[in-house]
């Protein structure tokens, strides 16, 4: 190689690089602050909450998203984050909660140190009613626009149930009508990676056409199995026809990197591990986290 061509290869070469974004060094990406769905653990929180917060720091977790407090207060509950050096930007909070105790609640997330406030389910009563839904969208829009004013963001977590064609929508997917109709300024959406899986649907398509939309995910994994009746079905919606079962992230069939190669235009800023039913939870988040720590896409 003379030397002219060897400079414009060098040049050629640092134009690409310049021109890759920071986190594609080493032509790969990851997550460099696991979080943790406190949900998995939610048994140990029961008897010993501290005690299950030193566990999930030494584990390797950075992040954890509460749902619930385990009657802690707020100013109690940040100085064992602060100890452990764990940061919590998130928490799940009850449909009743956003509907009837929201100034409460959204004075004990900024004790805390919430960034997003989360509300993971909407009772099967209100979802069959009519009306049920435009009810959810004009709570959730009111509770954001609120959530907002206070410095703190307000969300929606799905299950399977919101892929089902809903007759008081004419036929349309819930998740669709929330999306089309929830204020993007007032709430966000914290896509469970699994659930919408296990529902048939790509969460790809939903990235390309709802691009930032996604600040929190959740991550959990899914075994197909024909012969296992699932246990899940009040969070599967009818649409969903085969059985299964929860794995530890990495160990089912969702495909991680391809979804993970969209986190930036998804919008993805934090990633919670999930295991609704973990066999050996500090077991099941330790494989979870080893499988995440070294994933790259």
């Amino acid at each position: 190689m003379n030397r002219r061509t060897f400079i414009g290869t060098s040049v050629a070469a640092t134009l690409a690089t310049a021109a890759r974004p920071s986190w594609a060094a080493d032509s790969a990406h990851k997550i460099d602050r696991i979080g943790v769905q406190l949900y998995t653990v939610r048994n140990a929180m029961k008897t010993d909450f501290e005690g299950t917060l030193a566990k999930v720091a030494a584990t390797g977790y950075k992040e954890v998203e509460f749902a619930g407090y385990f009657d802690h207060s707020p100013k109690d509950v940040r100085t064992i984050l602060d100890k452990n050096a764990l940061a919590s930007p998130s928490c799940h909070v009850g449909y009743d909660v956003v509907e009837k105790k929201w100034p409460e609640a959204l004075e004990a997330a900024k004790i805390v140190g919430h960034s997003y406030m989360v509300c993971p389910w909407i009772d099967e009563k209100q979802r069959v009613e009519p009306g049920g839904w435009k009810r959810a969208v004009d709570l959730f829009n009111k509770a954001g626009e609120a959530s907002k004013k206070a410095g703190i963001q307000f969300a929606y977590h799905n299950h399977s149930f919101e892929f089902d064609p809903a007759a008081f929508l004419g036929g349309k997917l819930p998740y669709d009508f929330f999306l089309a109709e929830l204020d993007p300024k007032f709430v966000a959406m914290e896509l469970d990676l699994c659930w919408i899986s296990v529902a048939g649907k790509d969460p790809l398509v939903y990235f390309e056409k709802y691009p930032g939309r996604f600040p929190l995910v959740h991550v959990k994994d899914w075994i197909k199995d024909a012969s296992t009746p699932s246990t899940y079905q009040g969070a599967m919606g009818q649409s969903v026809k085969f059985g299964g079962r929860m794995a530890d992230v990495g160990q089912g069939s969702v495909d991680w990197k391809r979804i993970f190669a969209q986190s930036g235009k998804a919008g993805i800023k934090h990633y919670f591990v999930e295991n609704d039913e973990p066999k050996s939870a500090f077991d099941d988040i330790k494989i979870s986290y080893d499988y995440l720590h070294a994933l790259r896409f």
